[in-house]
Formats: structure tokens, sequence, C-alpha cells
């Protein structure tokens, strides 16, 4: 049995009733491990509290740059936004933490580590695999999964043993917040039905009415400036936040899957993450060669879901992180948004490294491009398709029964006049002859 627990303590209502309960029921020591993520608020008075409700020590680490630089950059490199909405925003921070959670352990003589995630939650899984891939040994101590006590509950709790809290029976969102954005969930959210409430949202409330204009500036796929000014990335996702989200652009209301299994309304404000991912994705449209656009586009929901499901520490994530990282060496360049109330939306991009060369792309008379090489290529394109009709009556001959207009039952027999059974391919003989584009007895592959 544990002796000495390092918690992840957020200062919220369940870490806070964690630090007592855990003294109290289980008799271990309690190091409460504040990280600091971008989330704002007094860490002084964080750390206060978790002494106030029993902690032996309370530890505040500021890894605000760190959430930015080796979190969220990754996370722009693959536009990552989990089932194509979410910007994952609570799973970015939660291996941040777990470092900080699990090197804190080792300082501090702990046996093991605790969280203040519920048993139906993702971030429960995202803890404990961060914590079995970087130390194996450490116990892990849930003690929200046990407890059985409600959100009121725990209000209950909090007010009978003198703990300082800021949840209240009427306003029961649990909201989680970094520097990336805002996850509010509970309450009135929980019917999927029922409108969100304006109460719980801080980042997105409409206050600016005229139109304007941003342009961002990015070296290698990471932001580096905003309208020109150069910024450290955690402050210039904050200036977007404010900026973008006077313009009450930025949430989303999404039905997901959780790893557990079940479905979870929840509610999300992030117009930092989201102009970014808007505006990255336009400029490698830019930049990157069609082939790695495809496969990088391929690759991106299965590393959102990757890091959803709480698999940062692992092989996987890190080899496909290596494809990106690759990818993004040409992605340098601006591009311009358009804010208006309710709206985001790219309107010009430029990079001194774009593949968009224009006598190539324009229809007027500074045309470069060899229409006459058209011919040849469409030909050999379509050869496959052209032989295949040919041969085996096409599409019209692999549509499945269909009825025509009249009721009646459309016919799938072979094509009359087809090469189905042996009939000749256009340009060619069934025995031999050429087929389009080339002859039956040169070397082909």
């Amino acid at each position: 049995m544990a002796k000495r627990v390092a918690l992840a303590y957020s200062g919220g209502l369940d870490t806070s009733v964690a630090v007592k309960w855990l003294g109290e029921e289980l008799g271990v020591e309690v190091v409460a491990v504040a990280v600091d993520v971008g989330q704002g608020g007094d860490f002084e008075s964080i750390r206060r509290r978790a002494l106030d409700a029993g902690a032996v020590e309370s530890i505040v680490v500021d890894a605000r740059r760190e959430m930015a630089e080796q979190f969220v950059v990754p996370a722009i490199f693959a536009n990552a936004l989990y089932e194509g909405r979410y910007p994952l925003v609570s799973a970015l921070s939660r291996p941040a933490i777990v470092r900080h959670l699990v090197a804190q352990a080792r300082a501090h003589g702990a046996d093991a580590v605790a969280h203040g995630c519920t048993g139906k939650g993702n971030d429960q899984v995202r803890f404990e695999v961060g914590t079995r891939a970087l130390a194996p040994d450490l116990e892990i101590l849930a003690p929200a999964r046990t407890w059985g006590l409600t959100r009121a509950d725990c209000i209950d709790y909090a007010a009978r043993h003198g703990i300082p809290v800021e949840a209240t029976k009427e306003k029961l969102y649990s909201i989680d917040e970094n520097l990336w954005g805002r996850a509010i969930e509970c309450g009135v959210i929980e019917n999927p039905w029922a409108r969100p409430p304006e109460e719980p949202f801080t980042l997105t409330k409409s206050t600016a009415t005229e139109p304007r204009e941003m342009v961002i500036g990015f070296e290698a796929g990471v932001p580096v400036s905003l309208d020109g000014r150069r910024s450290a990335l955690a402050e210039l996702i904050g200036e977007l936040n404010s900026v973008v989200g006077a313009y009450g652009w930025g949430r989303v209301d999404m039905v997901e899957n959780r790893r557990v299994g079940i479905k979870s309304r929840e509610v999300y404000e992030c117009p930092g993450a989201l102009a970014l991912i808007l505006a990255h994705r336009d400029l490698e449209g830019l930049t990157l060669e069609r082939d790695v656009s495809h496969e990088k586009a391929r690759l991106e929901p299965r590393w959102a879901e990757l890091v959803y499901d709480g698999l940062w520490f692992s092989p996987l994530r890190e080899a496909i992180d290596a494809f990106l990282a690759t990818t993004q060496q040409h992605v340098s360049g601006e591009v311009r948004l358009a804010l208006a109330p309710g709206s985001c939306a790219v309107v010009g991009r430029r990079s001194p490294l774009s593949l968009y060369v224009h006598d190539l792309a324009t229809y007027d008379a500074e045309d470069t491009f060899e229409h006459k090489d058209a011919e040849g290529f469409v030909r050999l394109w379509g050869l496959g398709v052209a032989t295949w009709a040919a041969r085996q009556g096409g599409a019209e001959n692999s549509t499945p029964l269909s009825t025509r207009a009249d009721g009646s039952q459309a016919h799938l027999g072979p094509v009359s006049g087809g090469a189905a059974s042996g009939g000749p391919v256009p340009g060619g003989a069934a025995s031999g002859g050429a087929v389009p584009g080339g002859a039956a007895d040169e070397e082909g592959s």
C-alpha cells in the first residue's frame, strides 16, 4: 500500500476533495502537483488551497512554454481535430501534466501517483496509460472512481471540511482550461437537445462588430507572428483567443465518442486553436506536394485519435510525428484571415516556397502550360478504364440491378458489342490487336 502519493492537482472541486479524502480514508501523505499549462488563475492561492486541504507539500510547475512548443506544435503539424471537430484541448495537456507528475513523485519520494478523474471519462485513461509508460513501478490511485460521491456530494464534503471551492450546486459545470482552449461539461449541457447556456463561456462572448483582417505568419509549420509582430507561441495563441473569440467564433458543440465506449455531449471554446489549424492547413495547400498532402491527410485523424485515446507516449505517435515533421520544412509563409461576427475565414495566402506557379495555373496570355501534352496523358491515365469498359462491359455492366423510371428492371447482362465474350477492344483486336495508346507486341508494364 502506498505511503506517499503525488496528486495531479488542479485546485478544483474533485482534486481538492481528493487531497482530504486520500489522507483520511487511505492514510497516505499527499504531495499536490499543480501544473500550469496556460489555464490561468492565482497559483499561489491554488498552492495554499492544497495545503489547507491537508497536503504535506504543494508544488506549482510552470509548463506553459513546454505545453505550447512540445505538445501544441505537433498538434498544429497534424491539423489535429478528433472526429473532425475537437482540437484536443484537454487531451494535449494530460501528457504534459503526467510528465511533471511522475518527475515530482520521484523528487519527493512518492511511491504512487493519483488523479481526480471519474470512471467514465477519457482523462483516467490518459493519466494512467501515460504514467505506466513513464514509470510502470508507481502505483496509481483514482479516488473519484471509488468514493461513490456525486458532484453535489463533493460540494457538501468540501463545505464540511472547510475546503474552499468555486463550484456550487447551482453551477455544476465542469470546466477544464489550458492555453489551447476550454472544455465545458455537466449541468444542462448533458442534455444533447438543450442549447448550451451562455454563462460558462468566457473566450467566445461576441463583443466585436466591425469586420477586420489579420495575418498569421508561419515558419516550418510553426506560427511565429501576428500581423507582422513576432511572438512566442503561447502568447500568440492567447492573443488569437482574445481577438478571434471577440467575434463569437470558435465554439464546438458535439456528441463525441469517448474511449470508454460511451457518447458524451461536449462543448468547447477554442478560437485560437481553430484559427491556427484553419490557417496552417490552408498554407499546406500552397506548399505541400500532392502525394505528401494526401498521405498526410490520411494520417492526421489517426494522430488525433491516438492522442485522444491517451497514447501520446506510444511508438506509433512518435513514428507519425517523425513523418509530420518532415512535411513541415517548407510550410512557411503567411495566411490572411477575415473576421466578422460569427465568422473566421481564409481570404489569402502566400509563401516564398509556394508550389503554386501562376504561369502554369493562369488561363491568361502568360499561360506556359503545354496543353498539347494533356491529350496523351489523359489517354494513358484512362487506358485501364477504357480496356475494362471494352472487355467487361464497363460501368453499365457493373451497376447493381435498379429500377427504371417506367418501373421496369434494368438488365445487367453483357453489353452488346462489348468484349466480355472476346469482342474487340476499341482501336484493336481481341486476338492480339492494339489497345488504345500502344501495340500488343510492345514491352510495357
